[in-house]
């Protein structure tokens, strides 16, 4: 165990997962939804992120995916996620069979253990040992889980006029996250496209 590792670890993925940026669409989800599983989210999201820190090339290699392929995937829900925030559209819509499926979808994928967050974990492993990179992990699930049973007290807080500008301006930097991760990976995959050709 190495505490530098394990600080830098919960450091990096903190800044990736961004759940404090992700107040707004969770406050939003819980509209939708009447009430947000704040437990069943963390342990949805945390369980995605061991299973990739252990397994995770190895299940996209399976279904024959790339990395690249994977990230595109997530980047695509969230930038429809940011457009409803931006535009207070409904994309989106609520099916009444399927209530309380949102703490998992989009709340656990992609917004918490989204793209980004399992691609870092997958980065993370050819530079830190997997026992610290694990630890790093669990601390970040603590600060998610705090977050998450804390927005009815930060939406009162805000207030509606409040919510709404976090709203827009969450909703921007989400849609400039996701098509960070659409451009570099797609730029990615054609690198290698076109390095396999000339092979």
């Amino acid at each position: 165990m190495n505490i530098q590792e394990i600080l830098s670890v919960t450091l990096i993925l903190f800044s990736v997962i961004d759940i404090v940026g992700s107040i707004p669409i969770v406050i939003d989800l819980r509209k939708k939804e009447g009430h947000i599983e704040s437990l069943k989210a963390t342990v949805v999201s945390g369980v995605l992120m061991i299973v990739f820190l252990y397994v995770g090339a190895s299940i996209l290699s399976l279904f024959g995916l790339d990395q690249h392929s994977f990230a595109i995937a997530g980047a695509i829900i969230m930038f429809f996620i940011a457009v409803e925030m931006i535009l207070g559209i409904t994309l989106f819509r609520s099916d009444p069979t399927s209530k309380g499926i949102g703490s998992i979808v989009p709340l656990a994928f992609p917004l918490i253990a989204g793209a980004g967050t399992l691609t870092t974990i997958l980065s993370l492993r050819a530079v830190y040992l997997p026992t610290n990179i694990l630890i790093g992990i669990i601390v970040n699930l603590v600060i998610i889980y705090i977050v998450l049973k804390s927005t009815n007290f930060l939406e009162r807080k805000l207030g509606p006029g409040g919510f709404l500008v976090l709203r827009r301006v969450f909703g921007i930097i989400l849609l400039a996250i996701s098509v960070k991760i659409f451009k570099e990976n797609i730029l990615l995959t054609f690198q290698e496209f076109v390095k396999g050709l000339t092979l």
